[in-house]
Formats: C-alpha cells, sequence, structure tokens
C-alpha cells in the first residue's frame, strides 16, 4: 500500500516567515516580519512603529556636509584676517552698483575694521580701479540730470553727501552747461504747466517756480523759463506780481 505524503501548510513551516513567504509565491519582500498577516511593517503611520534606521553616509558625504576643512566663505563665515574681511565686504558692495571710497570707508568703519588695514585696501581698490570717484561722480550727474532734471546746484548737494571731493564735483558737474541746463527747466515746466490750469496766475507761477528750486535752479533762471511758458499761453506779464523777477 503506497503512503500518501501530506505537503505541510505553509503557516506550519519551520522557515522564517520571509523564507517562507518567498517560497510558496507570497508577496513579501524577503526582509524579516515583512508581509507578516495581522502585523504592520515597521515605519507603519498606523502603527508609529519606526522603521530601519537610516544607512550611515559614506565616508565623503560626511567630510562634505560638515568638516572643517570646508571653506569659511561657502558657510557664511567671515574670514578672520581683517584684511580678508575688509576686502570681503568692499567687494559685496561694490556688486552691482559703484560705491565711492567714503562710502566703503563708513561700511568699514561699522563692521570694526581697523583705520590702518581700511585705508591700505580701499587705497588697493582705487590702484587697481575698483574705486573711483571721478567717474561715480560723473555717472550721477549723467543719470540724475536725465532722469530728474536736477540741476547743477541740487547735484554738487548730492555728491557732497556721498564724501566727493569738491573738486571731483566740480569738474562732474561742469558737464552740464547753462543751455543744456536751461532747456531742461523748460521741460520740466512744460510737463507741469497743465496740472497748473485753473489756478490764478500768480499761483501758477510760485507753484512752476518753486517746483524748479528745489531741483537745484537759481530763482532768476526758474522765474525766466516760467513767465515765458505762461505769455506761450497767453497770460499778460503786465498784470502779474511785480515781486516776482524784478
Amino acid at each position: 500500500m503506497t503512503r500518501r505524503t501530506e505537503w505541510p501548510d505553509p503557516e506550519d513551516s519551520p522557515l522564517r516567515p520571509a523564507e517562507r513567504e518567498g517560497r510558496w509565491g507570497e508577496a513579501g519582500d524577503g526582509r524579516s516580519g515583512a508581509g507578516r498577516p495581522g502585523r504592520a511593517a515597521p515605519g507603519d503611520p498606523a502603527t508609529g512603529e519606526h522603521g530601519p534606521a537610516p544607512r550611515r553616509r559614506g565616508r565623503r558625504g560626511h567630510h562634505d556636509s560638515g568638516s572643517p576643512s570646508s571653506s569659511r566663505a561657502e558657510q557664511g563665515e567671515p574670514p578672520r584676517d581683517p584684511a580678508e574681511q575688509a576686502r570681503a565686504i568692499c567687494l559685496r558692495l561694490l556688486t552691482g552698483t559703484p560705491r565711492t571710497r567714503k562710502q566703503l570707508a563708513d561700511a568699514l568703519r561699522k563692521r570694526e575694521i581697523p583705520d590702518e588695514v581700511a585705508e591700505e585696501v580701499l587705497t588697493r581698490f582705487e590702484e587697481v580701479g575698483l574705486i573711483n570717484d571721478g567717474a561715480y561722480a560723473d555717472a550721477w550727474v549723467e543719470s540724475r540730470h536725465h532722469g530728474r532734471g536736477l540741476a547743477r546746484r541740487a547735484l554738487a548737494r548730492e555728491l557732497r553727501t556721498k564724501g566727493v571731493d569738491s573738486t571731483v564735483i566740480d569738474e562732474a558737474v561742469a558737464q552740464l552747461d547753462p543751455e543744456q541746463e536751461e532747456a531742461t527747466a523748460r521741460e520740466l515746466v512744460a510737463r507741469k504747466l497743465r496740472t497748473t490750469r485753473g489756478l490764478d496766475r500768480d499761483k501758477r507761477l510760485r507753484r512752476l517756480a518753486g517746483m524748479l528750486a528745489r531741483k537745484g535752479y537759481s530763482e532768476g533762471l526758474a522765474l525766466r523759463v516760467v513767465r515765458a511758458a505762461l505769455e506761450e499761453e497767453g497770460e499778460d506779464p503786465q498784470e502779474w506780481d511785480p515781486g516776482y523777477g524784478e
């Protein structure tokens, strides 16, 4: 009589669960405990159990993430040497916009850079052309006159507040000749004239002349330009207050 051999039930198998699942074709992942019926896998949010510890990073990754050999600049730390720190501050401030020597000197003083170190660094920057107060003043006059309509007097006042030397200022504002300055004043009045219509003529005169005065134009030039503009609109200069421009 042939003896019948019974295959063992998978649940009764002496194999570990992961091996058993792999052998019988179950959906296990080959790791101990994974896919066991009635138990959540490690790291399942439903149980709050923690997953397997993350693998440790290799030596190279550990070195890159926090090694003392990493550059201080990459970590955002200022250089320890005062001269290096002064150069870094100046280069950062000069990025995207020019600065005068005084502006940079004030910034270094605020950062407590020693005066002798700051003087040495700033002089070196001038020698290589990174600081040029003459070019700065020329560009300032060109931009502010055409962009804001400022006259020579207002431009000189602004450059003085930025620490530019008086001789450099005089050379920069000299590029605006009197004819160009008067032409700009006429353009400013022409743009503003329409907003004063409906006011009496003396008030128009004061408002327009005051606008030019705030931009640095002399009183004589301002009154002459405004009166000429109002005459072109038909205003009779004989009826004006004789205190203006007399």
